[in-house]
């Protein structure tokens, strides 16, 4: 089967590639607005881009041609927090997934905990034992005449936070601790399952 990405409807490509596509890692993405307001949302097109100078990318909808809070407060003050996500958390991060009005504190609607950052002014969730406090570098609108497109978002990571419990010698991470969530298709989730190693060509 071949399927002609001019010709074929968005829904079904958003089958496609989201089910291919797989396992996609979870920006937890925090930010604030005007009024101070935190906002939190989880995003599957999320990765790294770079690590010299280290930046991340996440990439978001813009349904009906609307931005969302996120893409909205980023483009405003230039400023976004990665929280991981992680198997502990994974229901109170499907909880900030929800649309609710841009008055609405994510955090408190998920029941997280709100912790300053140092170098920037959205607040990191403490339940989380990773967080990359970013500075966007770069954004691109990618258009689409039918529903809006989609905003590519590029940070730059000023500090790391990473969580004494899941660091071990060497700077390496303990995985059987971190226990990092990761997308798949519809509504399923999963772990990292078995791990196998191959040595580079």
């Amino acid at each position: 089967m071949q399927f002609n990405t001019d010709e074929t409807d968005p829904s079904v490509l958003y089958k496609l590639l989201t089910g291919t596509i797989i396992p996609r890692p979870i920006g937890w993405i925090s930010t604030v607005d005007a009024n101070g307001i935190n906002n939190l949302a989880p995003f599957s097109y999320f990765n790294m881009v770079s690590h010299n100078p280290p930046c991340v990318m996440f990439s978001t909808a813009r349904d009906n041609n609307k931005n969302k809070d996120t893409l909205n407060n980023v483009l405003l003050n230039g400023q976004f927090v990665v929280n991981l996500a992680t198997l502990a958390v994974v229901e109170q991060m499907n909880a900030t997934s929800a649309t609710v009005a841009s008055d609405i504190d994510e955090f408190e609607l998920a029941r997280l905990t709100p912790i300053d950052a140092v170098f920037i002014k959205p607040k990191r969730v403490k339940e989380s034992p990773i967080h990359l406090e970013c500075e966007m570098v770069h954004h691109y609108f990618m258009d689409n005449n039918e529903g809006g497109g989609a905003c590519l978002v590029i940070g730059k990571i000023k500090i790391i936070h990473i969580d004494d419990a899941i660091l071990m010698e060497n700077n390496r991470i303990n995985l059987d601790v971190y226990k990092p969530v990761a997308r798949l298709a519809g509504s399923n989730y999963s772990t990292l399952g078995e791990l196998f190693s191959i040595k580079r060509a």
